[in-house]
């Protein structure tokens, strides 16, 4: 297969599927001529012309607003924003309006819409511009939130949210873009909700997503060399959440380490645990279940300071390095 980067993947995608479905269009800001914050749309513009790549105003109410209302009448919307971080100014129409409209229609309506976003920190964009929001979205009935790690299930996961009936938020670490991974040519798609084991092992099970994946499986194959066998289990979908995989992996390790960049305090890291505590799991483990998550403060812009914010390599090695060990 050829090695393509993350960002390719999902313009890859964009392109393929609105090749394939003429209802498909994207709508957000610079996405045309500029070709995207991150360039992930260069050159559609010039495909598919100014009807299908729509050109907003600076009004992140106004694209989320306009892809659920286009939604809504069988238009099948991608809508892109800048950063994460502006959902926060769309979050009516995203959480009041399309995740709700399915059920409050008694399922005769549908809202297949996806909103793209760049996440996460490490590009020194300060505060403002570098949140996870993922654990404020999972919150809302009614709305998946997907988060891949791999340029190759980048785009077999956008191509299934593209067709998904349902509302989507699509999180695309920014550190990801340019990584580069083994995409097939052509169609395939991914599965919604099913998690992936990225690195079998017996010791101890990681559970993550996004960057946190690639940090995380830098740090398995250094420990085992040194006979540490950790089990990466990549969630790819926050929700829905594949939990009988999170069992699975902690009843043949007995041990758990859930990683995150999102802060801990109201992270998600909390629902895999209450996933394991609450199933026949929890009487498997062999050492108290850890997460390690962001810390609770908003992320600096000194490159220092951002990633003393977040979980990096060396965090991710000493905790598993404890739990294994038995220091908890």
């Amino acid at each position: 297969m050829p090695e393509i980067t993350y960002r390719e993947a999902i313009h890859d995608a964009m392109v393929e599927e609105m090749r394939r479905d003429e209802n498909v269009f994207l709508i957000g800001e610079d996405i045309g001529t500029y070709g995207g914050a991150f360039g992930v749309s260069a050159g559609m513009l010039a495909e598919f012309g100014p009807e299908r790549i729509r050109e907003t105003p600076i009004s992140e109410l106004a694209i989320v607003g306009a892809a659920a209302g286009a939604a809504m009448v069988g238009m099948k919307p991608i809508a892109e924003l800048m950063f994460m971080d502006f959902i926060l100014l769309a979050l009516e129409p995203l959480m009041n309006q399309a995740a709700k409209a399915r059920y409050m229609f008694g399922g005769k309506a549908t809202v297949p819409m996806v909103v793209r976003m760049p996440g996460g920190s490490g590009t020194g964009a300060a505060a403002q511009h570098s949140q996870s929001l993922e654990s404020i979205l999972m919150h809302i009935p009614g709305i998946k939130v997907v988060a891949p790690s791999t340029a190759y299930d980048a785009k077999g996961l956008l191509l299934s949210a593209i067709r998904d009936p349902n509302p989507i938020c699509f999180v695309e670490h920014k550190l990801l873009y340019k990584v580069k991974g083994e995409v097939p040519v052509g169609e395939y798609t991914i599965p919604l909700g099913v998690a992936d084991i990225k690195h079998p092992g017996d010791d101890i099970t990681v559970v993550t997503s996004g960057i946190m994946v690639q940090k995380s499986l830098a740090v398995a194959q250094k420990l085992n060399q040194e006979g540490i066998s950790v089990e990466v289990l990549d969630l790819r979908t926050l929700r829905p959440m594949d939990s009988q995989a999170i069992i699975n992996s902690v009843k043949k390790t007995g041990r758990l380490l859930v990683v995150h960049e999102a802060v801990q305090t109201g992270g998600w890291a909390g629902e895999v645990m209450a996933v394991v505590s609450s199933s026949e799991a929890f009487d498997y483990l062999d050492a108290p279940m850890r997460r390690l998550a962001g810390k609770d403060v908003p992320i600096p812009y000194n490159r220092f300071l951002e990633a003393a914010a977040v979980p990096q390599e060396a965090d991710i090695e000493a905790e598993i390095r404890a739990i294994v060990s038995n220091k908890y």
